[in-house]
C-alpha cells in the first residue's frame, strides 16, 4: 500500500468521525437553549485548553536551549510543537467565525452540536499533536477530524438556511 494510499484513508476516517459526530451530537446530546455566549463558551473551553497547553510546551521547549530561549528560530521538536500550535490557532480561527452561527442556525440542536464539536475538536487536535511527533498517519487523521466537522457543520446550517428560506 502506498504513502499516498495509507494517507487518503486516514484522511477518509477523519472524514468519517467528522459525520459520526455530527450525527451523535444532532441525535442524542440535548442541552437547554442558553443565550448564544455560554453556549460558545462551553463549546470552546476544550479547544482553549488544548491550545493552552500546546503554548505552554513551545515555550518550555525554549528553556532547554539559549539560542531557542532568546527568542532564537524554534529547533527539533520545538518546531513541531509550534507547528502544531499554528495549525490549532488556524482551525481555531474558522471554527469562531463558523460555530455560533451553526449554533443558531441548527435550531434547538445547534447548542448540543457545537459543544459536543468542541469537545471532539480538542480531541483530535491532541491526536493530531501526538501525530506530528510519532506516526504520520495520526496526523492526518487528527487534522481531517478536526478540519471536517467545522466544514460539514457550515454545510448543515447554511443547508438547513436555505430550506427555511424556501420553504
Amino acid at each position: 500500500m502506498t504513502t499516498r494510499y495509507r494517507v487518503m484513508m486516514a484522511s477518509g476516517a477523519g472524514f468519517l468521525w467528522a459525520a459520526l459526530l455530527l450525527w451523535v451530537a444532532a441525535r442524542h446530546v440535548t442541552l437547554p437553549v442558553f443565550t448564544l455566549m455560554p453556549t460558545i463558551m462551553m463549546a470552546f473551553m476544550a479547544p482553549g485548553l488544548v491550545l493552552a497547553a500546546m503554548v505552554l510546551r513551545v515555550a518550555m521547549r525554549r528553556l532547554g536551549d539559549e539560542a531557542m530561549l532568546a527568542g532564537g528560530a524554534l529547533q527539533g521538536p520545538a518546531s513541531v510543537d509550534q507547528r502544531v500550535l499554528q495549525n490549532t490557532l488556524e482551525q481555531l480561527v474558522i471554527a469562531l467565525c463558523v460555530w455560533p452561527a451553526a449554533a443558531i442556525m441548527l435550531g434547538d440542536a445547534g447548542p448540543g452540536v457545537i459543544v459536543v464539536l468542541g469537545f471532539g475538536f480538542a480531541l483530535m487536535r491532541l491526536v493530531f499533536w501526538l501525530g506530528y511527533h510519532r506516526a504520520p498517519l495520526l496526523r492526518v487523521f487528527g487534522f481531517a477530524g478536526s478540519f471536517w466537522p467545522t466544514i460539514l457543520v457550515a454545510l448543515w446550517a447554511l443547508l438547513r438556511l436555505g430550506m427555511a428560506s424556501t420553504g
